[in-house]
């Protein structure tokens, strides 16, 4: 099953093309700024053979070099399936467009980004028939970026930058700058800043300090993922609320009711429950109706 970070680490390529031409001089290769990108059908299946797709595959338009193909792999863990499949995309993307081919594959890990960065050779020993040098990004090379200024002149690589660092330590003070550098941002630029990094993130603790952030930080900002993260912090605070209101009224609760507040993420039903509990006498009393 595809997960939500696997996707914000291709999908931000789609969103902003010219990201790559900010990466590869990251990355220490120069590969001129593009003049336009266009998105091409991410499907690599033959009439017979087993169903391949790429995650992201973008048409990069250059002034002075020509066009190129750029096939963006997110991989969040090794697979030895893969030294099978690159070399397949490449060739057959090369086959299909008549184009030059860079493989760029992003990583949220050390190990498996050194893994990916590995050449990929297909030959006998006596001679390679076929080498394959995949670009890869991740936490190895992407930039820590904690200043607000260095964040603003380049909203999407700062925001791949966090999604890289997903895993670091301070990861709290990356997502803390990427946050006051949207503040002054346009709702339109935002929108899809603030979803990409939540998507990033997984299901690591950094997710939960991004949707902090989101509603702390960026209180202003309206739309649908903001809006979930808001409502998913004032359920965490009412069942706090209603925690200390039941310990203040000398109201015990079992484990099993404990749990039953702490996992509810329902605003409303929390909001029922926290005002019962102001005249409560038994936990009885909180559920009642239920």
């Amino acid at each position: 099953m595809v997960s939500s970070p696997h996707e914000a680490m291709h999908r931000i390529f789609q969103e902003y093309p010219g990201l790559f031409s900010r990466v590869s001089e990251v990355l220490g290769v120069d590969i001129p700024p593009p003049t336009s990108a266009t998105a091409l059908p991410t499907d690599l299946t033959e009439a017979r053979p087993v169903e391949r797709r790429v995650d992201t595959l973008l048409r990069i338009e250059t002034e002075h070099d020509g066009p190129f193909l750029l096939a963006i792999e997110a991989q969040g863990k090794k697979d030895p399936r893969k030294t099978a499949s690159w070399p397949y995309y490449v060739s057959y993307l090369h086959n299909r467009y008549g184009l030059p081919v860079l493989l760029l594959v992003v990583c949220q890990d050390h190990t498996t980004a050194e893994w990916a960065a590995r050449p990929i050779s297909i030959g006998v020993r006596q001679w390679q028939t076929l080498a394959l040098n995949p670009l890869v990004a991740g936490p190895h090379n992407m930039p820590v970026i904690t200043d607000v200024a260095e964040a603003r002149k380049d909203l999407a690589l700062a925001t791949l930058a966090a999604i890289t660092h997903a895993d670091n330590p301070d990861v709290g003070a990356i997502l803390k700058t990427l946050s006051a550098a949207l503040r002054d941002t346009p709702e339109a630029i935002a929108d899809p800043i603030v979803e990409l990094t939540a998507q990033g993130l997984g299901n690591r603790p950094a997710a939960q300090q991004w949707r902090n952030l989101v509603a702390v930080d960026l209180s202003f900002y309206k739309s649908p993922l903001s809006e979930e993260i808001r409502d998913e912090g004032r359920a965490e605070g009412r069942a706090e609320g209603l925690l200390l209101v039941l310990e203040a009224r000398g109201i015990a609760l079992a484990d099993e009711t404990r749990e039953k507040i702490t996992s509810c993420d329902d605003p409303q039903l929390l909001r029922q429950w926290l005002n019962r509990a102001a005249t409560a006498t038994t936990i009885e009393d909180v559920f009642t109706g239920e």
